[in-house]
Formats: structure tokens, C-alpha cells, sequence
């Protein structure tokens, strides 16, 4: 299909000419395929074209429009990111940036776009040093980051894409326009604090004005009408991405974003942003190589650095391998399953805090950290039944082969930084069995707090989760390499993980998940619960999770309703204190039978998601 032709398939699904099936309260849940030639567990009434999941209907409905408009995978995914915008405004957005995990079935190769943000080039070590309130901090001009969620979508559409920006934008339009219902989560997070700052500020106020209008927070069920959202969409529709990064475009927009992070909160005078013009026009996503490793009987495709979530699963993944878990006595609740999954999520923080960062500017021991000497060093620190009183992060310079290891490492236990949980995942995979799997992120709700005036759009607060405090150590007693520490032009630690499962060769499943720190714990369990316990997609995801985020002595775990007491007793014996967490997280899922080219979805009950496809 040539883009002429897609673009106006696409425009035409618009208003609804091109069919849809949304049904995800009937839609068949299946397990894993074991192999590309099963069809085995392939349960009659799957989607037979593709199928998407995100944690919107309305957005999952956008994305199997295109679908059965003739748009393969890419497309869908780039109307789902439009859409997110418009109905998760504080999750994600043209203001945030993610990691794009592609695979495309004619090269049988898989692609990532890191689009996430970039510190400006005035960013310093010791930047947020002066103010210790996080709060401040976060929702101060500096914090934001040059957005990179645009040039992700541009970049894939015009890569692998089958039409352009204008059609993936539009239904977006129509709905900032029409307007959407304000669902649960968004009606709670209108009156977060993030919107509460600097009453009178023009940047802080924007936000206020949309979302709480006449001074009264909009509640679940009002209309949401957001029309300088819908003015700055069709600014990209017809102008592409140098209205967005050239602050020579004359629709001001570029301008505008410079000066909304100039904004900064009357306490925290230090507090504004150095973005300039010159370092939006610079900023450029990064083609990288996914992370791959095997697990059981399948590999786990994941996203590389600066993203710690793709390290930390594979090690995770890797360290628990030599154990049966999913045999007797130990299913996904049992106390014994739950004892390995803590170690193992205090291992991967507390090497995520030492050695994770961005690897276009600092040295990752990517090779290191995930080679099998390693983990299997790692995994031998692991004894069932036991918790290590405190895990530090390990040195995995020896095994790594480019580096020559000089002095002792400094003891670091994992210090969870971007902990904001308003990330948002969705999945698409198209009939061809092309699979988008995309993590996107504002960091914490409603991001900065600062909506660029008269554009619609919240700024990120990602640049804080640079180190608060620079850890760089020459120390040869404590070297610490600062990884993660802020700098000029550096794309700050992430969690995001979005991943692809394969069996002999062949991608089965593409799923990731929300939650800030919490998406590697969440990403684990998921994982153990497909593989290892043999559960439907939708149980999968349904079932209760744990996070453990550091490998301190008093590192607390946080478990959700639905861990029994009886399985969290002897836990507590061993050493694990508990607080009890509403929810972790939000996960989505996609599943494809290769044999039978049906595609299955679930998306998480936590974020009221939904899974649509063009068939079934």
C-alpha cells in the first residue's frame, strides 16, 4: 500500500467507515504458544487481522481503525501515541518520551527507537543540589527534559511506516475537539498536587484551566474538551516536526515550549530551565540494538540503556533460571517463589543504581552485566529459603571483556529514582505479524506540572531521574562511575521495558508495562506467570504483584491485595517487612499464534485498558 492510498485509508477510519471489533469482556484468553507450529492453546475467537492493547479503549479502538484500514503495525502505533494524548494526558505526550520496540516480519529483525528525553546542554552534575524538596524540584522548569515522544512517532512512520504523520494524527484531533470522557484514573489525578503550584504563573496555570475549569476538578464521566491540544496537532499535521523543535517555525510553537520551562516555583528560584532552542533543534532519537537473552524455552527481546528495565529482566530473568519455579511448592504465590523473586529484584536495583545511564555519554557494562559468568555469580548469592541481609551492586567489569576493571567498586544498595508510575504501554501487532511494543512516559503524573500556553500539552519531569546528589567516586577504595549522574545532552536512567518473546525463531508476544521503578518487579512477575506457571494472558496480568526496589536491610516490599497472609507469614520470618500497595503498575499484552496467525490481548484491570482488533 503506497502512503497516498494508506493516508486516505486511514482518514476515512476516522469516522468510523472502516469496521472495528472492541469487545475485550469476549475476547478468548489463550496461554503461550510453546512453539511457532502450536496451535494448540489457540482458543476459538481470536483477532484474525492484528490486534492492540493500551491501557485506553478509546485509544486501543484508534489503533485497530488503522488496522482495518489497510496501516500495518507502525501506523496503528503512531494513532494509539497520538491518541494516549488526548485521553492520559498525564501520563504521556508530545511534551514526554519512551523507547519504541519494533519488529518487522519481512526482515525477520527487530528495532529500537530510544526517544526518550535529553537533558539540555546546560545541565550540570550538581544541578538540583540546592533544592532538597522533590516536590520542588520535580515541578520546577529544570527538571524538564527535550521531549523526544514526537521525533519517536516521525521517525518510525517514516522508517517502516505505510502513511504519515497527518493521518496518524487525525484521529486525535477529532477527539481533542469533540471531546472525551474523563475516565477513573485521570479523574483522580485532576486533583493531584502536581496542579496545585505558583497560582498566577501563566505555565502553571494552563493545565488548571483544561482540566479544572471555573476552579472545580473535572470528575469521572465530564466531557473533556481540550482545543489548544487540537490547535497544536494540527500544527504537526500540516508542518511536521520543525514546529515542534525549530523555534524558526512560525507557529511559535518550538518558542513556546522553551519559554513554558523557564517557569519555576517562587521557592526554588534556581529552579529554571536551561532548554534553548539550539538544544531542541538537536535533539535526535537513537536507532539501538535490542538486549536479548533465553529464558526456558523462549528469548526475551527487550529495550537496552539508558532504560534499566530490559537489564534488570534479563538479570533477573537470568539469576532465577537454575530454580523450578512453577513446580510443587512453588506457584506464583507460594512463599518459596515469592522469596526468589525478592532477591532476585534487590540484585537488579542495586545494579541498576551503580552502573545504568545513558550510553552515548558514560561507559554501561552492558556485556558484563549480562554475561553468564555473572549471573551465574549472582544467582549463587540466591539461597531458597533465605534472605541476604544486604545486597550491594556487583562488579561486573571481569566479565566483561572491554574493560579493565582498576579499584574497588563503592557499596550501593539501589535507590529506585523515577518512581512517578505514570508511564503508559501499549502493544500492536498487524496481520503481516509485525509487532510495536511502546513504553511512553511523562515520568510522574501530569510530569513538570507546566502545560505549554496556548499548545495543550504538559511538559516531562524526567530529568529527575538523574541522581539528585552527583555519586561520581574516583575513589580506588569506592569507585562509583556516577553513571546516572545529570550532564550535558544525557538521556537520564530509565525503567521502561518494553519486550518481545520469541520460541525457535518466531516473535509470540509483545507486552510491557507501567509503573516507573516498579516496571522491572512488574515485568518479572508477568514474565514468571507466562512462562514459568503456565497462566492465560489475562490472568497473567490480573494476578496480585510485589515490588522490592533495594538491597538495604530495611528495604520494604510492596505487595498488593491479594497475597495471602499465609504466603507473606513466613516471609516475614525470614526478614521481609510488607506495606500494603493499592495497585503496581499497569501491564498490557499480546499474543500471536504463528500457526494459526490469530492474535490475542489483554490489557490491566489496574488502568481500565482495553484490546480492539480490525477481525475476528
Amino acid at each position: 500500500m503506497n502512503k497516498h492510498v494508506a493516508t486516505l485509508a486511514v482518514l476515512l477510519a476516522v469516522t468510523g467507515a472502516c469496521p472495528s471489533s472492541s469487545k475485550p469482556g469476549a475476547a478468548a484468553d489463550p496461554m503461550l504458544p510453546t512453539g511457532p507450529d502450536d496451535s494448540q492453546d489457540s482458543p476459538p475467537g481470536g483477532f484474525t487481522n492484528g490486534v492492540v492493547t493500551a491501557s485506553s479503549q478509546v485509544a486501543a479502538d484508534a489503533g485497530s481503525r488503522v488496522l482495518a484500514a489497510g496501516g500495518n503495525a507502525i501506523d496503528a502505533a503512531a494513532t494509539v501515541q497520538f491518541m494516549l494524548n488526548v485521553v492520559e494526558p498525564q501520563s504521556s505526550g508530545l511534551g514526554g518520551g519512551g523507547f519504541l520496540l519494533i519488529y518487522l516480519a519481512d526482515e525477520d529483525k527487530t528495532y529500537v527507537i530510544d526517544a526518550s528525553e535529553r537533558a539540555p546542554a546546560g545541565a550540570k552534575a550538581d544541578m538540583f543540589v540546592s533544592q532538597a524538596d522533590a516536590e520542588v524540584r520535580g515541578s520546577s522548569g529544570y527538571i524538564v527534559g527535550v521531549p523526544g515522544t514526537l521525533k519517536g512517532i516521525a521517525t518510525a512512520l517514516e522508517k517502516w511506516g505505510t502513511t504519515d504523520l497527518a493521518a496518524a494524527v487525525a484521529p486525535a484531533i477529532v477527539a481533542a475537539e469533540r471531546g472525551v470522557r474523563v475516565h477513573p484514573l485521570l479523574a483522580e489525578d485532576i486533583r493531584s498536587g502536581r496542579l496545585d503550584h505558583e497560582l498566577g504563573d501563566p505555565a502553571y496555570d494552563e493545565a488548571r484551566a483544561v482540566f479544572r475549569p471555573t476552579e472545580k476538578p473535572l470528575v469521572e464521566g465530564d466531557m473533556l474538551t481540550q482545543p489548544f491540544l487540537a490547535r497544536t496537532l494540527k500544527i504537526l499535521a500540516a508542518d511536521g516536526t520543525s514546529a515542534f523543535y525549530d523555534c524558526g517555525d512560525d507557529t511559535g510553537l518550538a518558542e513556546a515550549i522553551v519559554e513554558a520551562q523557564r517557569a519555576t516555583r517562587e521557592v526554588n528560584p534556581d529552579g529554571v530551565g536551561s532548554m534553548t532552542c539550539d538544544d531542541l533543534q538537536k535533539y535526535d532519537v537513537v536507532i539501538r540494538n535490542p538486549l536479548s537473552r533465553p529464558y526456558r524455552n523462549y528469548t526475551v527481546v527487550t529495550a537496552p540503556p539508558p532504560s534499566a528495565g530490559g537489564v534488570g529482566l534479563l538479570q533477573m530473568l537470568g539469576v532465577l533460571e537454575r530454580f523450578p519455579i512453577g513446580g510443587e511448592d512453588m506457584g506464583p504465590m507460594d512463599s518459596q517463589t515469592l522469596n526468589l523473586e525478592q532477591e532476585a529484584m534487590r540484585l537488579a536495583y542495586a545494579d541498576r543504581a551503580m552502573w545504568i545511564g545513558d550510553p552515548d555519554v558514560v561507559r554501561v557494562p552492558v556485556a558484563g552485566l549480562l554475561s553468564t559468568g555473572y549471573i551465574e555469580d549472582r544467582s549463587r548469592s540466591i539461597q531458597l529459603g533465605a534472605r541476604i541481609p544486604e545486597i550491594v551492586a556487583g562488579d561486573p567489569r571481569p566479565f566483561d571483556p572491554t574493560d579493565r576493571p582498576e579499584g574497588m567498586i563503592a557499596p550501593v544498595t539501589g535507590d529506585p529514582r523515577d518512581g512517578g508510575g505514570h508511564t503508559t504501554h501499549f502493544n500492536v501487532i498487524d496481520g503481516a505479524g509485525n509487532m510495536v511494543s511502546w513504553t511512553s512516559t511523562l515520568s510522574s503524573a501530569w510530569g513538570s506540572g507546566l502545560m505549554v500556553p496556548n499548545y495543550g500539552f504538559m511538559l516531562n519531569d524526567s530529568l529527575s531521574n538523574f541522581n539528585h546528589h552527583p555519586t561520581r567516586s574516583t575513589d580506588p577504595n569506592a569507585i562509583d562511575p556516577g553513571t546516572n549522574d545529570p550532564a550535558p545532552n544525557k538521556r537520564p536512567l530509565s525503567s521502561m521495558a518494553p519486550t518481545l518473546l520469541f520460541v525457535d525463531g518466531r516473535p509470540i508476544a509483545a507486552y510491557g508495562a507501567a509503573g516507573g521503578s516498579t516496571i522491572l518487579s512488574t515485568m518479572l512477575t508477568l514474565t514468571l506467570n507466562l512462562v514459568d506457571h503456565d497462566m492465560k494472558l489475562a490472568e497473567a496480568i490480573a494476578a496480585p504483584r510485589l515490588t522490592l526496589q533495594s538491597g538495604s536491610r530495611s528495604a520494604v516490599t510492596g505487595v498488593e491485595p491479594g497475597l495471602m497472609l499465609k504466603n507473606l507469614e513466613p516471609l516475614r520470618r525470614l526478614g521481609y517487612s510488607f506495606d500494603l500497595v493499592f495497585r503496581l503498575g499497569a501491564a498490557q499484552a499480546a499474543v500471536l499464534f504463528p500457526a494459526t496467525g490469530e492474535s490475542y490481548g489483554a490489557a490491566d484491570p489496574r488502568r481500565l485498558g482495553g484490546v480492539a482488533g480490525p477481525s475476528r
